[in-house]
């Protein structure tokens, strides 16, 4: 018989390199390996000086700890948030044009 025999022989058997008849069982002090598991990109951000910008930025990081489905959610609310940030400053009103620089009229006809 080449298969090992484990206590009495009380018709138990243990396959050799076995773990002793539990499917699935990890050795003790061991972690599965899950390639989807979420895991931190360590992406640096660099802070632009706007509170607001770097909130949004900042955000990012939530993605760090969600698994790849949950990531479109984060990144359109950054985005959102970013498209609304420059929407806002097009709103503002800028200095004033200098006088005659928008007038296109060609002023130089004889």
């Amino acid at each position: 018989m080449s298969e090992s025999m484990t206590g009495p022989d009380d018709g138990s058997r243990t396959e050799p390199g076995g773990d002793g008849g539990a499917v699935g069982a990890e050795p003790f002090g061991t972690e599965a390996y899950d390639p989807a598991a979420p895991a931190p990109l360590h992406v640096p951000r660099t802070p632009t000086g706007d509170d607001g910008v770097d909130a949004l930025l900042d955000r990012l990081g939530d993605a760090d700890h969600l698994a790849t489905d949950g990531h479109v959610e984060v990144y359109e609310d950054v985005h959102r948030g970013l498209r609304d940030t420059l929407t806002a400053l097009d709103a503002r009103p800028g200095p004033p044009a200098p006088p005659g620089s928008t007038d296109h009229s060609n002023s130089n006809r004889s």
